[in-house]
């Protein structure tokens, strides 16, 4: 059986991958996909401490969690649509100048 702390670990690497690509990323999409990386890190180690502690409320604050990341993913990526209709371009460092 794996212990609560391979858990910890990897959800650990995986929200230190999702925050450098959140630094280090000029691409809409990437940096978008990195948030929503370490948003399911912090989900996986909410439900490793839960499956510890043998408490239900973290498998459903993991549920309301998911749900909230859908609806960001539909927003987040009309949003990211919209912008490339007008600028032809999803650059991060290209959107600064978002004039007329």
């Amino acid at each position: 059986m794996v212990g609560t702390e391979a858990y910890v670990v990897l959800s650990m690497v995986l929200f230190i991958l999702g925050a450098m690509g959140v630094l280090l990323r000029r691409n809409a999409i990437l940096v978008f996909m990195s948030v929503e990386l370490m948003l399911n890190a912090a989900n996986l180690a909410l439900v490793a401490f839960a499956r510890q502690w043998g408490a239900s409320d973290g498998h459903l604050f993991v549920f309301f969690v998911i749900t909230v990341a859908a609806a960001e993913v539909a927003v987040g990526l009309a949003l990211i649509v919209a912008i490339f209709r007008t600028k032809k371009s999803i650059d991060i460092d290209e959107l600064h100048q978002m004039e007329g």
